[in-house]
């Protein structure tokens, strides 16, 4: 097997969710040092933008980190939330697969009477939402500013 190029981010190496900092989940230490990244491991708390949980992935989502970001989406919303910040500025790649997994979270959100936003800046990724159609199927920002900014204006 061929060595990753230098400087590539693959998959969900650097995947992160939030909840709502207020309420101290499972022991975890107000300032959330003990985040842990593991496959399996319960979403562990990082930001809020506005009472919304982020989720953030980078890199390349497609067959591979599928599950792990269905899971993860899939903890958020068993937690209770309605709607939430899917944050894929950092992400460079986006196939079906993990498409489906977006699609899911926005008939789950939809289903609760909620949204969801998501930030965006890779062109090749808001290509394929507009090929599939998909681009009105979220709420879609440049950057997590302007989701604050969006929720304010309602």
């Amino acid at each position: 097997m061929a060595p990753e190029p230098a400087g590539r981010t693959t998959g969900l190496g650097n995947f992160r969710t939030g909840y709502r900092r207020c309420v101290p989940r499972g022991g975890h230490s107000p300032d959330h040092s003990d985040k842990s990244d593991t496959p399996g491991s319960p979403p562990q708390p990082d930001e809020l933008i506005d009472e919304l949980p982020v989720l953030e992935a980078t890199g390349e989502l497609d067959l591979a980190v599928a599950p792990r970001l269905r899971e993860q989406i899939d903890a958020l919303f068993v937690d209770g939330a309605r709607s939430l910040v899917l944050d894929l500025s950092g992400a460079t790649f986006l196939d079906s697969t993990a498409l489906g997994v977006l699609i899911g979270a926005v008939n789950t959100s939809k289903e609760r009477g909620g949204q969801i936003h998501l930030v965006v800046t890779e062109p090749q990724i808001l290509r394929v939402l507009s090929i599939t159609g998909l681009s009105n199927a979220f709420s879609l920002h440049e950057g997590r500013a302007e989701v604050l900014a969006a929720r304010t204006e309602r």
